[in-house]
């Protein structure tokens, strides 16, 4: 049974992704990146506009971000619900487990049962709101399938400890189902990729979550 079906089947159960990205701050009026020279790249996908809206909880001193981690309760767009992400792997992937958005604001038992020990004797409140008109390419290949998600963020975001708040534009590209599995080939994708965003006036980001940047780090 795939991790599709066993969340299907019991929505206490979180499916689980690893989300492998590059992130890119880019300015306003930048002009989207050409993807024609990228490998395996066949074609791009009409443009999907999502409106994101997410809560960020964690715990007075910020147990959770000093340990990697990260939940949210987001709505809008195709994964709408609570996640939870991981601490970044050496290869710069983060595992992401995601259960359905359910009824009301509190945060689910089997969510908070499945946070790391030291944060679960803490108690969790909404330590940041990010809302994110959010523009998302398929990178297809030539059967369709999708080789990485190009997504054009313009985020708003707000550090509800102190009332802060911030607004960015950035790109993420974001392997996808149909990624090269080897290595090199990733590596040649990723280079190719940081080349196109270069050439249009992209640069790297300067965070590397949009959490921690609306919370100033």
């Amino acid at each position: 049974m795939s991790d599709a079906d066993q969340h299907h089947a019991d929505p206490t159960r979180p499916t689980s992704s690893l989300e492998v990205e590059l992130k890119f701050d880019v300015d306003d009026d930048t002009p989207l990146p050409d993807w024609s020279g990228l490998p395996g790249v066949s074609s791009v996908g009409a443009a999907e506009p999502r409106e994101l809206d997410a809560v960020y909880l964690d715990s007075d001193d910020l147990t959770l971000a000093h340990a990697g981690y990260a939940v949210r309760r987001r709505t809008g767009g195709p994964d709408e619900g609570w996640h939870i992400k991981g601490p970044r792997g050496a290869d710069g992937g983060r595992v992401e487990l995601h259960w359905p958005l359910g009824t009301g604001e509190r945060i689910p038992d089997a969510v908070a049962d499945a946070l790391p020990v030291a944060a679960t004797a803490a108690s969790l409140t909404p330590i940041a709101r990010i809302r994110n008109q959010r523009t998302a390419y398929a990178l297809q290949n030539a059967d369709g399938g999708v080789v990485a998600e190009f997504v054009d963020d313009r985020v708003r975001a707000t550090d509800e400890r102190g009332g802060v708040e911030r607004t960015w534009r950035e790109w993420e590209f974001e392997l996808g189902p149909a990624a090269p599995a080897a290595a090199d080939e990733r590596a040649a994708l990723f280079a190719a990729a940081e080349e196109a965003v270069h050439a249009v006036g992209g640069r790297e980001a300067a965070s590397d979550s949009k959490l921690a940047r609306t919370l100033g780090a």
